[in-house]
């Protein structure tokens, strides 16, 4: 351990070998030491296992004070408890309603990394129900951190003595049982409806209450930390344009609660959502060229595709820079031209040199600029 911890803060450690510090996830390492005083300077060994704890870059080393006896280490675990496993205690409001409740495992503060600067969040002392959703519409949302909510119990009075404090405690644990509480409540109405409560958490910073279930007969209330932000949840929406249905002109979930108005669809299309043009191959270029030619042949009925995909194929060779693509192109139209039965539509050759033309002159244009089709006075075949 000694030459272990000298070698690492030296700085002489192998790159090429395994080093366990720091640890590759979040932690916090804490050592407690059942010694003496005497024993750790005897031995150096509290500067050692500090030395080890820094090298995690978290945690703390904890000692005995005074003597070593059974007093000493117990106040050494509760001194360590108290510091990292105390109760978080908030309220839980919803209008009128409140509940003072406990949060498990405390909530830690978060850095939220801005362009110029790093803020620093943690939950207050309120949180604040905004509404309630149908469980099916959330899904799975991404959080931060999941907390278990329970109950504050109500606190002991003073006692004479250690009997009458245990009795007193006793009763107090019952009556808190047959006190109504808006917590109980709320878990309960969550459960049996399936839904879940959208909480304000501070500005710009929201959460999820639900009845999470580890069993068959045994669920808590559970609280689901986002990362803040008014569109933590992108099939939501933005949280604070969240409103009851009643708002609304007609409801949003149908007269019969046959439907819903989530996901929200976004207003600009998702790259993953459309047909891009791939031309890592060859043959997807190939294709695209055919599909063209294709529809080419079968001018007029094909106007409208021809040129839909012709502006399809212009836009991809502008954005990879393949101008020499367009004058390909724009010379395998004029071939169809000429190369077109006696029987054809007059409109087509019309069209095709049309778009020989106007390929070739759509070179140095806009990247959204459109070819349209030529307007004539023909008529296509029914």
């Amino acid at each position: 351990m000694r030459h272990f911890v000298q070698t690492m803060s030296s700085g002489k450690a192998d790159s090429s070998t395994y080093q366990p510090l720091p640890f590759p996830f979040p932690n916090k390492l804490h050592v407690m030491l059942l010694a003496t005083p005497n024993e750790l300077q005897e031995n150096n060994s509290l500067a050692m296992y500090q030395q080890l704890v820094e090298l995690n870059e978290s945690g703390q080393v904890y000692i005995p004070e005074g003597a070593l006896n059974a007093q000493s280490v117990k106040n050494m675990f509760n001194k360590f408890a108290e510091s990292h496993y105390a109760a978080f205690h908030t309220s839980l409001v919803c209008g009128h309603l409140k509940s003072e409740v406990q949060l498990f495992p405390p909530p830690e503060e978060i850095k939220v990394i801005h362009d110029l600067e790093t803020m620093t969040r943690s939950i207050g002392s309120e949180i604040q129900i905004c509404g309630f959703l149908d469980s099916a519409d959330v899904s799975s949302p991404p959080s931060i951190s999941r907390h278990l909510v329970v109950p504050t119990p109500p606190k002991a009075g003073a006692s004479e003595n250690d009997e009458e404090k245990q009795e007193k405690t006793e009763d107090d644990t019952t009556e808190a049982g047959k006190t109504p509480s808006f917590c109980v409540l709320l878990h309960g109405s969550l459960k049996v409806e399936n839904m879940v409560a959208v909480v304000n958490l501070g500005e710009d910073w929201y959460g999820l209450l639900c009845s999470w279930a580890d069993s068959k007969k045994k669920s808590n209330l559970m609280l689901s930390v986002f990362e803040p932000g008014n569109l933590a949840i992108p099939w939501l929406g933005k949280f604070h344009l969240l409103g009851p249905a009643s708002a609304f002109e007609s409801n949003p979930y149908g007269d019969e609660d046959s439907k819903s108005p989530f996901p929200v669809r976004p207003p600009e299309k998702r790259s993953y959502g459309q047909n891009p043009v791939v031309w890592i191959k060859p043959s997807g270029l190939q294709s695209d060229v055919q599909k063209i030619l294709r529809y080419a042949r079968k001018l007029p009925d094909k106007t409208q595709v021809f040129y839909k995909e012709l502006n399809r194929l212009r836009q991809a060779a502008l954005s990879f820079g393949m101008t020499e693509l367009l004058e390909g192109l724009s010379t395998m139209l004029e071939r169809e031209c000429t190369s077109l039965p006696g029987t054809a539509h007059p409109d087509a050759a019309l069209q095709l040199t049309h778009a020989a033309k106007a390929i070739k002159h759509a070179i140095n244009k806009r990247y959204d600029h459109a070819i349209q089709p030529l307007s004539t006075n023909f008529a296509s075949d029914s």
